[in-house]
């Protein structure tokens, strides 16, 4: 028996305590205090246990006193006490706590005093937790797990993702494994998982995994485009937790716990089809009509009495989208895909959001307001432009040409569609010398002009300017005039100006 026993079980027996209270006390058997008691008490051991008279234990020496019980150190650092708890306080460790001493305070003991103080500061009281509850319909959280080991298409064994979503007020649960786990499949999920309930809730709360939130943040997390547009078909709202907050959604980590420990736990499956469809025959055959161990109730009853409270479905599924950024080049259109978009109204060379769907593409704004769509491009190489996203077309700048021309008269635009008919592009040039003739002559002169052209066999301009140039040029316009009899003076100006100025 140890010596500190020894002495414990000697003193307690010198004091009179039983030998059950010592039994109770230091976890010591009797029949071990009970041997001790008589090997250390000689009036005992050497009687026959027969008691031999009042006299008997008169010679006898009484055994020592046993040792006095040391009493608690004083701690070295009991002076310094006060500087010590508020240096902890601070969050910094016993070793600067223990410079700081030596240099400041004339501390001249060891280290290893200062860090048993520092320790006895640093207990904590157990940290308390509140019972989240939710109304029916409101919450559902969700969250990945590992699967049970299943045979992949590599020829090994190895355990897929197990997604599951809960419905924080019945428990009821969803839980389906995939060997991928991106953001496109987790959306999807969260959509079989409402279609499974019949309906959706309220708010999703996630942690922040990378396939639903890009950048965790405390005030505003950025989430997944694909996921955000997928909550808002179904009418949800994401509720990531904080970073290194698992506490949150404490209902959907009970529920992988118990999936992985009661339904997967030592079974291997042959395909990750097989395991979904274990998984679904558990979740009606054990999960669902089990009694759920905090609220003491079926959960399948506490689902039926949530379901009338989800959401309605939409009529129609989600359309799956991928986002991504491009810029607008020179040309006014971006590039997706190997085609190319026209982005007008964007201004050229600025960064525009894409959403490329199977069929189709959506060009979104700052403000995530769509601006174009298109129909996606058969082939690759091609321009998908109207013709008023075109910054420049010869066929487009000859109409406007001749309509400009149409302003000066219906004789001057008979003559710059002959001109084009009979010459096509190149006659451009002709068309506009035409529109420009308006700076030298009035419309009536080249309209007359015209009429004489026209009559040629080939009407040309050439021809149309030899006939103005034997006509006068049409006057100039009147210059302005600074000063006159209907002009006043600049002073009277400055004088209305300096009185009305500043007045309400």
């Amino acid at each position: 028996m140890k010596s500190h026993l020894r002495i414990t079980i000697h003193t307690l027996l010198h004091n009179g305590v039983s030998q059950r209270e010592i039994e109770r006390r230091i976890g010591v058997d009797r029949k071990t205090i009970r041997r001790y008691e008589r090997a250390n008490t000689p009036a005992l051991a050497n009687s026959s246990g027969v008691a031999t008279g009042s006299g008997a234990a008169t010679d006898q020496i009484p055994p020592p006193r046993p040792p006095a019980l040391p009493k608690a150190a004083l701690s070295a650092c009991a002076a310094h006490a006060e500087f010590i708890q508020a240096q902890v306080q601070l969050g910094r460790n016993a070793q600067s706590i223990y410079q700081d001493l030596v240099e400041a305070h004339g501390f001249t003991h060891r280290y290893n005093s200062v860090k048993r103080f520092v320790r006895t500061l640093k207990v904590r009281e157990p940290e308390r937790f509140d019972v989240l509850e939710s109304l029916p319909g409101e919450e559902a959280q969700v969250d990945f797990g590992l699967g049970a080991m299943t045979l992949h298409a590599t020829g090994k064994y190895r355990r897929p993702y197990l997604f599951v979503m809960t419905l924080k007020y019945s428990g009821k649960c969803f839980r389906k494994t995939v060997w991928k786990a991106d953001q496109e499949t987790w959306a999807r999920l969260h959509e079989e998982a409402f279609r499974s309930f019949c309906g959706s809730v309220s708010y999703v709360v996630l942690d922040n995994l990378k396939q639903g939130v890009i950048k965790p943040d405390l005030y505003e997390p950025q989430l997944n485009p694909v996921y955000a547009a997928l909550l808002a078909h179904y009418g949800a709202i994401a509720d990531p937790c904080r970073v290194a907050d698992q506490n949150r959604k404490g209902t959907v980590e009970s529920a992988i716990q118990h999936t992985q420990n009661t339904a997967l736990k030592g079974r291997r499956f042959e395909s990750i089809q097989a395991q979904n469809l274990w998984l679904a025959h558990w979740e009606e055959r054990w999960a669902a009509p089990r009694i759920h161990g905090r609220k003491k109730r079926q959960v399948l009853q506490m689902y039926l009495e949530e379901k009338p409270a989800l959401k309605p479905l939409p009529l129609t599924g989600f359309t799956y989208f991928k986002q991504e950024a491009r810029t607008v080049d020179d040309a006014g259109v971006i590039q997706v895909h190997g085609s190319y978009y026209a982005a007008l109204p964007a201004e050229l060379h600025t960064q525009v959001t894409v959403r490329i769907y199977a069929d189709q593409i959506e060009i979104l704004d700052d403000e995530g307001q769509i601006v174009r769509r298109h129909a996606k491009s058969a082939r690759k190489g091609q321009y998908v432009l109207l013709e008023q996203d075109r910054i420049f077309n010869p066929s487009r700048e000859t109409a406007r040409l001749i309509d400009k021309v149409s302003r000066i008269g219906p004789h001057c635009r008979a003559l710059a569609r002959d001109i084009f008919a009979r010459m096509g592009r190149p006659g451009q040039r002709a068309i506009y010398a035409l529109a420009n003739l308006p700076r030298h002559y009035t419309r009536e002169q080249i309209e007359a002009a015209c009429v004489n052209v026209l009559a040629l066999s080939r009407p040309s301009y050439q021809a149309l300017k030899r006939v103005l140039a034997h006509q006068p040029e049409s006057p100039a316009p009147p210059t302005l005039e600074q000063i006159g009899e209907h002009i006043r003076a600049i002073g009277d100006y400055q004088t209305f100006w300096d009185r009305y100025t500043g007045q309400p």
